[in-house]
């Protein structure tokens, strides 16, 4: 089954009665978990971004609570599961800012794991893709945001 494009998915929606766009919604939300999050993001968050960051990051400060760091494969596991956790709600988001605070907050939580990430090759890459991913976030924002984060910055360099 191919895909119809976004024009004409974006039509039929704006033909439909509003009541059969909600079932459609409610369908759509039983099938994935991911979906569902998203519309939950839309509905709920959506409009208080920074509780949704502070949200994010209180999660994200759970997940690196439960990091074993006596294996270097567990914690590299731990670590990227943590990562994807984080992209996800990004995603969702969809804003530079929100990007770039939650990724400096992983930053910071993986240095601060303990974890030796010089002597640990994967998740130092992993940490320093993060550094690049920021710089280029942090470019496309208003150049006061870029300015109050510079010192942020300075410190995970």
């Amino acid at each position: 089954m191919k895909a119809a494009s976004l024009k004409e998915i974006k039509t039929e929606i704006n033909s439909l009665h509003p009541k059969r766009i909600q079932e459609l919604c409610l369908h759509l939300a039983r099938f994935r978990k991911e979906n569902k999050e998203l519309l939950s993001y839309l509905l709920f968050e959506a409009g208080d971004e920074m509780t949704y960051v502070r949200e994010i990051k209180s999660e994200l400060d759970n997940l690196f609570g439960e990091v074993k760091k006596s294996s270097g494969y567990l914690a590299k596991k731990s670590i990227r599961k943590i990562l994807g956790s984080a992209n996800k709600y990004i995603k969702y988001s969809g804003l530079k800012q929100t990007e770039v605070e939650i990724l400096i907050h992983f930053c910071k939580k993986l240095r601060k794991s303990g974890i030796p990430l010089p002597e640990n090759s994967a998740l130092g890459n992993l940490y320093f893709r993060q550094i690049k991913k920021i710089n280029k976030a942090l470019s496309s924002l208003h150049e006061d945001l870029q300015f109050d984060y510079a010192e942020e910055m300075r410190l995970l360099n």
